[in-house]
């Protein structure tokens, strides 16, 4: 695409800088409010299937495990075809960046995956929340987040550790 051997770095450009974090972190607040409208738009999807039975309350709430694994999937589904097909979901166009290979180049879908599966791993905290209890939960999670995007701020090339492990790059455009 850039011309560019696999391997060898892009020269740095006005036009093409690693995105610094705050700018990433400001696309993936946009990127909240769009999967939040999709998760809202898929739950009432399948409230008017269920004929509004989907979620059974009382003394204890029930989230049927079908439906967290479709909302987990369609989620998932925007940022790795987003990711994989332009390199950008929508909160990245809004903030002008895109993410890539160090050539320029699109990311694989096992790229696209990788990062998504390492980027969402802190999420895994969500399961002891019975033990630790919902406060401590979030405090972790949150926790975990900012030690996966202050590798950006050791970084030479600003990679989150996603993005490390993904082996792409973010790039600021213009």
């Amino acid at each position: 695409m850039l011309g560019i051997a696999r391997g060898e770095r892009k020269p740095m450009s006005p036009a093409f800088q690693p995105c610094p974090l705050w700018r990433r972190l400001a696309a993936l607040a946009y990127d909240l409010l769009i999967t939040v409208a999709i998760v809202m738009v898929v739950g009432l999807a399948c409230q008017l299937a269920t004929g509004g039975r989907l979620i059974e309350t009382g003394p204890r709430v029930h989230v049927p495990l079908w439906y967290q694994a479709l909302q987990g999937a369609v989620v998932a589904g925007y940022f790795v075809a987003s990711w994989h097909r332009g390199g950008q979901t929508l909160g990245m166009r809004a903030w002008r960046i895109r993410v890539s290979r160090d050539d320029g180049t699109p990311i694989s879908l096992q790229q696209a995956v990788v990062r998504l599966l390492v980027g969402a791993a802190p999420l895994g905290l969500l399961l002891i929340e019975p033990l630790a209890g919902a406060r401590a939960t979030r405090w972790l999670l949150v926790g975990a987040w900012v030690i996966w995007f202050a590798f950006a701020m050791f970084d030479p090339r600003r990679r989150a550790l996603h993005d490390i492990a993904a082996d792409s790059e973010v790039w600021r455009l213009g």
